[in-house]
This record gives C-alpha cells, sequence and structure tokens, in this order.
C-alpha cells in the first residue's frame, strides 16, 4: 500500500491550458497534484476548459467532475480561486466580473507577493496574433497539434518497449523549429512588454504550452506550461519566490514532483 503523501502549503499555486474535453490529457495527475497542494490562492490561467473539443465531440468523464470538485471544495474551504479564461474556454468571458460557487472569473488581475512584487495574471491569447486575427488559422494550428498528441502516442508506444522514457514531439518542435521558436519569441516579447506598460514587475501567462521562467526581456516572465503533456505548474512559497514544477508518473505509476528551478526574486528588491 502507497503511504500517504504529505501536503505541503504555499501561497499561490498558478495551472493553465488543462483543455477538459481533448482526450489525450493529464487530469489524473492534476488531481494527484491538487489533493498534494494547498495555496491561499489559485490560479486558473485560462484553457482549463476545451470549448472547440467539446463543440466537436463531446467528452466528459467522470474524473472531470472530481477534478472540479476538488476545486469546488477548495474554494469553500477558504481558498480564493481565480479563473481567467482563455481562448479555447473563452465562452467563460462572457461570465467575467460574477462568479460560480465561490470561484471568480475575471480577464486578468494583478498577484502580489510575500515580497510586494507585483505580477499581472493573464492567459496570452489576447497577445496572440493569429488568435486575434485569424482564428481559422487557430484552429488549423489546434488540428495539427492534436494530430501531433496521437502520432506522440504511437512513438511512445514504441519507446516504452525498448525501454525508453516519454519523448514529446511537440515540445521538441517548440524548441527545435525556427518558426515555432520564433513565435514563441514574439509571445514572450508582447506580454513583457503589456507588463512593462501595466507598471508591475513581473508577468504570469500560459496559452503557448512552454512552460519557462526566466528574466531576457528585462522584467521577470513566467509561463505555467500545460496538463496536457508537460503537467507543469507554478507556485509561490511561502517567501516570496517562485518555483517552475513538474508533475510526472514514475515507471511504477506513481507520480512524482521534481523542481525543474526556482528562483528567489529577494535580491531583486
Amino acid at each position: 500500500m502507497n503511504e500517504p503523501r504529505e501536503t505541503r502549503h504555499v501561497r499561490a499555486l498558478f495551472i493553465s491550458d488543462v483543455h477538459l474535453g481533448m482526450k489525450p490529457i493529464r487530469v489524473g495527475q492534476l488531481i494527484d497534484f491538487l489533493r498534494a497542494h494547498e495555496a491561499d490562492t489559485i490560479y486558473l490561467v485560462g484553457d482549463i476548459v476545451d470549448g472547440w473539443r467539446l463543440a466537436k465531440t463531446w467528452h466528459w468523464p467522470s474524473e472531470y467532475n472530481v477534478l472540479v470538485q476538488i476545486l469546488l471544495d477548495k474554494a469553500n474551504a477558504g481558498t480564493r480561486v481565480i479563473y481567467l479564461p482563455g481562448n479555447h474556454d473563452e465562452f467563460l468571458r462572457e461570465y467575467l466580473g460574477t462568479y460560480f460557487g465561490e470561484i471568480e472569473f475575471v480577464d486578468r488581475t494583478v498577484h502580489t507577493t510575500a515580497q510586494g512584487k507585483t505580477y499581472l495574471v493573464i492567459h496570452g491569447d489576447q497577445f496572440d496574433v493569429v488568435v486575434m486575427n485569424a482564428k481559422w488559422l487557430a484552429h488549423v494550428g489546434d488540428w495539427a497539434y492534436n494530430l501531433a498528441l496521437r502520432v506522440n502516442i504511437a512513438i511512445n508506444w514504441v519507446r516504452r518497449r525498448l525501454g525508453l522514457q516519454y519523448w514529446s514531439l511537440s515540445s521538441w518542435a517548440k524548441q527545435k523549429v525556427k518558426n515555432a521558436v520564433s513565435v514563441i519569441g514574439r509571445f514572450e516579447e508582447a506580454l513583457v512588454y503589456e507588463a512593462k506598460q501595466s507598471g508591475v514587475d513581473g508577468v504570469i501567462c500560459g496559452h503557448i504550452h512552454f512552460a519557462d521562467m526566466h528574466d531576457r526581456l528585462g522584467i521577470h516572465y513566467i509561463n505555467t506550461g500545460d496538463w496536457v503533456e508537460s503537467c507543469t505548474a507554478i507556485a509561490e512559497t511561502e517567501d516570496g519566490s517562485f518555483e517552475l514544477i513538474k508533475w510526472t508518473e514514475m515507471a511504477a505509476g506513481e507520480p512524482r514532483k521534481f523542481r525543474l528551478r526556482r528562483q528567489d526574486r529577494s535580491a531583486a528588491s
């Protein structure tokens, strides 16, 4: 029998791009992650629900209800839960400024850390030229991404037989294909510029399914990643620093957590 996991408390959790409705996603891992963490505030940074997928084919297994109930229970127990809709759950933008249970819906917000630093929190699709000006092309990209995920399933079936670890075709493309790297760079620049215009110390976003945390553009940029493949989240610890966390499955099937990077912002004060 597995020993119960110790629950960890943090000041804030930032989670995005779960895509409920898309079949190859990691809901079980997210449920386990949320059960292992308590936070004063949980930010759901967009694309938690995939309205594009659900409009084509309804897919809502029982574990989705478990996830929703966990979030509602946390909100009812006193955790502040803030939902910032993205482009895939843009239908929820009709409810901005309202509450579902104790969950608040907003387009953007500012998070203040324990060190007094301020961060713009926003999904980020508002600064994606394709999403804003050529929605048909965004849907083509969504189709291509789903195709890549299906191809990835076949590739990793072979890799498992060979005793190799999981490998992500889409993550490889984002890091190696020149145009993808360029798109990510332009996205980061747009979000950093918006943060500077807003007079904050940093920005926390999602949308591009590429978890990262850096100061390369003169302001603290943080991307939460996704729960389709990478199973990543951002946590603000009690001392006001940020952690980029990846939650994965061990060979035996038990999820494990490892810290990709911890960036202490105390020196920036």
